[in-house]
């Protein structure tokens, strides 16, 4: 009895042994392909690899790194709940057969902010038609909400919890953070599959749920931007609000009054917001009124859980704004740029070339983009300068390619040079 006890326990020992390692092998040649496929995107940092009995594969202390960001998104956990030991094994032979159900938890995700979280390259494009969802945040209003904003704010970093349960029903997640609020996603029907992404549209043909909270972030973002741009906060909504008009007029929509006031609302105080809908039709399902489409129609919409009617777009002749002459030609008073001219108090042009015998002096720049940065020059390399701005805690420099800079000019108050 003693020796079956004993062959039983080094069996259950061996298996053990043998389950522990199989998962390890497999976990590492899953996530070695993974590397592979992302390479031209970024870099995947595993971390360390764990596993139990009950079916769930855990990595402990990896990241992302993409290419287009200058931070890293990293984690503490991200746990695989395949549901059995079997489910988990049959998962990392072929990613494709998962179960019916299973979970994918990250815990501490974390994304720290920076004053630039965009490569030089990937801002250097310049895009025709202007963003949606921008709001103006500066005394320039070509200038827009950035993550410096946030820095400054006291928003250092996002921070919290991630979920995605594949349910026989659907797919369901959610992303909660410490200081930027919350999103939920229900999708009835969606079948996610790990090697065909964009696939999961075709999955389903039933709308996806969306509710936002954005945890007292946009009160913040309204009094300080209002702050910044030198109004007062009603006046800058109106300035929000013309360039969310002019971003749909742009593309050939035009809202509705409901759809404004809900914008103009969610801008000013926040709250949590409920939308149905389906990311496989155009414009994301938002009905069109205009030509005979979607006559009456009103998209789903709850605003802290109560019903909002009458929220659609028309079709409208699209209408591009024109870039101001400003932002490339910046006004320059006396004999042009000659050193030995008379410069009255104003923006003068400079060339980038001599920006090192600015340093210290307030400058502006434009870049290639569109994207203007003003602020005291701090210095001047060979590729890039850096230019601090002035905040209730400090300066906060921002470092620009001097490549991607169209103009650069320098503020002179009545003096010649």
């Amino acid at each position: 009895m003693k020796r079956l006890f004993t062959f039983l326990v080094v069996l259950a020992l061996i298996g053990y042994l043998s389950f522990k390692g199989a998962v390890w092998w497999l976990a590492d040649q899953r996530l070695a392909e993974a590397r592979k496929a992302v390479e031209g995107a970024g870099v995947i940092d595993r971390g360390e690899i764990r596993s139990g009995i009950a079916g769930r594969l855990v990595l402990g202390n990896g990241g992302y790194q993409d290419f287009r960001l200058t931070q890293p998104v990293e984690f503490d956990r991200l746990m695989f709940d395949a549901g059995s030991p079997l489910a988990l094994l049959s998962a990392l032979l072929d990613p494709a057969d998962l179960p019916g159900h299973w979970s994918l938890q990250a815990e501490n995700l974390r994304l720290k902010l920076d004053t630039n979280m965009f490569r030089n390259w990937v801002t250097a494009g310049s895009d025709v038609t202007p963003a949606l969802f921008s709001p103006v945040c500066g005394p320039d209003h070509r200038q827009h909400l950035g993550s410096g904003d946030l820095l400054r704010l006291g928003v250092s970093g996002v921070s919290g919890e991630a979920l995605v349960i594949q349910r026989v029903d659907g797919v369901y997640g959610e992303l909660t953070t410490v200081n930027a609020g919350s999103v939920d996603v229900d999708w009835p029907g969606a079948r996610l599959n790990p090697l065909d992404l964009p696939g999961i549209a075709e999955s389903t043909t039933s709308v996806m749920t969306v509710t936002l909270r954005d945890g007292g972030l946009m009160r913040r973002v309204a009094a300080y931007c209002s702050r910044e741009s030198g109004v007062e906060t009603g006046e800058w909504t109106s300035i929000v609000m013309d360039a969310f008009s002019e971003a749909l007029r742009a593309r050939g929509f035009s809202a509705s009054d409901q759809l404004l006031a809900l914008y103009r609302q969610w801008l000013t105080e926040g709250g949590e917001l409920t939308l149905e809908v389906d990311p496989s039709a155009p414009v994301w399902g938002v009905p069109v009124r205009g030509g005979g489409e979607a006559e009456g129609a009103s998209l789903d919409v709850r605003y802290n859980r109560s019903q909002v009617p009458d929220v659609y777009l028309t079709r409208v002749e699209p209408e591009l704004p024109e870039r101001p002459d400003a932002m490339l030609e910046p006004v320059v008073t006396g004999g042009g740029i000659d050193d030995s001219a008379d410069i009255v108090a104003g923006w003068n042009a400079r060339d980038k070339d001599d920006a090192e015998s600015w340093i210290g002096q307030t400058v502006r720049v434009t870049l290639e983009n569109g994207n203007v940065v003003e602020g005291r020059l701090v210095s001047v390399g060979d590729s890039r300068m850096e230019i601090a701005r002035l905040t209730d805690g400090g300066e906060v420099a921002y470092p620009l390619a001097i490549r991607l800079i169209a103009t650069f000019e320098v503020w002179r108050r009545g003096q010649t040079r």
